[in-house]
């Protein structure tokens, strides 16, 4: 049973003990869940029986669940919560977890929640605040243990003893000198099996390199990708450790921009909420939609420019959809290899006019080869070989002019700041509609009339 199937038999499992009434047995089985599982089950229900699961949340992992609710559904919880409810809440939860939960959150509860803390927590708090959220030191956690190069693997093992207890996830401690400057990381497979009287200079990885605290989310995805890091220290300008993050953190960012993607493709918000009232996800829609209508307006112009041309020759309003479809298709190819490359971080200014020429070969390639195809069909359709030639030339035009367009769209949105994953699409199909209609049927007018 995967991941799915399993949150429907939850979902399921509840909605019976809840409509049977057994309030006592519906209770147990949202204790028995994970903080994660609990927020995925709430964004499932309408906004009446998510209240009162909320209410079955034990206060020691509310602050857990908040954390990982998308902004919508946690706003509209945390609305519902006393400022007293809402500290008990945060209460032992990982100063990381707080932080995110703190950047959602209203100045007047932050300043409470922050009141709350001890000194040292709030230290710590405030120094991941002290970065952007996108960054890495918005996503460590400055749970640390860091030793020297200069004692024993024995001493390091008395040492760890006498904490009691290592940071979750933990699967190397930090070397640094005196400065707290950054040395090395020494794995405890190292500490375990290696020589006891060794110094901890010895037998430390110099492989395992610090990640600016600075550097976007996007670059720590990257770091944890293609070193195969469980972990990694965080260090500041002056090569400082400040934290570390773990991989769990990175997952949480590939999901999160992995919805983005999806969502932002269509023109919507990720952290929206799924059981939002009507006529609030109404009005956000209706942006993209009068976007659309706009564009689509746009090409229907470019058709009554030619209505001349329709009328005299009836069989272009027939073949009429199929170039401009055929471009959008090649397009949004280009556009998506483009999108993917620049989250990736595989285009620059050394390979940017190298794969603009490649995507332009291929979509002259693709041109000439389908138009050959439409040019032969249209032929024994229609019994006229002028058609199958106008098709075939506007086709060619438009597949280039989409490939170009699925190349030039994300580089021009990236330079302005704009994600292309949100905009990219309605763009492209403008492009796609106006040039295809324009090519066709300019073509029509030239050579059939």
């Amino acid at each position: 049973m995967d991941s799915n199937d399993a949150k429907q038999t939850t979902l399921s499992m509840l909605r019976e003990r809840l409509d049977a009434g057994r309030m006592r047995s519906a209770r147990r089985l949202v204790g028995n869940l994970h903080p994660a599982e609990l927020a995925r089950l709430l964004e499932s229900l309408p906004l009446r029986e998510r209240g009162v699961i909320w209410e079955m949340i034990g206060p020691d992992i509310e602050g857990d669940v908040l954390v990982e609710l998308a902004d919508e559904v946690r706003n509209g919880l945390i609305e519902g919560m006393a400022t007293d409810e809402l500290i008990a809440a945060v209460e032992g939860m990982e100063i990381d977890d707080l932080a995110d939960l703190l950047a959602e959150l209203p100045d007047a509860l932050n300043r409470e929640v922050l009141k709350s803390l001890d000194h040292q927590d709030h230290e710590r708090l405030t120094q991941i605040l002290a970065y952007d959220e996108d960054s890495a030191g918005g996503l460590m956690n400055v749970d640390i243990v860091t030793v020297r190069p200069d004692v024993t693997l024995d001493v390091v093992q008395r040492y760890l003893r006498a904490r009691g207890e290592i940071p979750d996830g933990t699967d190397s401690i930090f070397v640094v000198d005196r400065d707290n400057k950054y040395k090395g990381a020494l794995f405890l497979s190292r500490i375990l099996t290696a020589d006891q009287e060794k110094l901890v200079g010895e037998v430390m990885s110099t492989n395992v390199v610090p990640i600016p605290a600075s550097a976007r989310s996007k670059e720590v995805v990257w770091e944890f990708e293609h070193r195969d890091l469980l972990s990694a220290p965080v260090a500041d300008e002056h090569n400082r450790v400040v934290g570390r993050i773990t991989v769990d953190d990175v997952v949480d960012v590939i999901r999160e921009e992995a919805e983005h993607s999806l969502m932002g493709a269509a023109g919507l918000d990720e952290e929206d909420d799924m059981f939002a009232p009507v006529a609030k996800s109404a009005r956000r829609r209706a942006l993209w939609l009068g976007i659309n209508l706009a564009t689509a307006f746009l090409a229907a112009s470019v058709v009554d420019l030619f209505q001349t041309t329709i009328d005299k020759i009836v069989l272009l309003a027939v073949l009429m959809p199929v170039v401009p479809s055929m471009g959008g298709i090649a397009g949004t190819q280009s556009l998506t290899i483009m999108t993917r490359a620049i989250a990736l971080g595989q285009i620059d200014k050394t390979n940017a006019r190298r794969i603009f020429r490649k995507e332009v070969l291929v979509g002259v390639l693709n041109g000439f080869g389908w138009a050959a195809v439409v040019a032969l069909f249209t032929l024994l359709w229609f019994k006229d070989w002028r058609i199958g030639a106008v098709i075939a030339g506007a086709m060619c035009i438009n597949l280039v002019i989409a490939a170009a367009a699925g190349f030039a769209i994300p580089m021009t949105m990236k330079r302005m700041n704009i994600d292309p994953a949100l905009a990219g699409g309605v763009v492209l199909t403008t492009i796609t509609d106006v040039v295809g209609y324009m090519a066709f049927l300019g073509l029509g007018a030239m050579f059939l009339i």
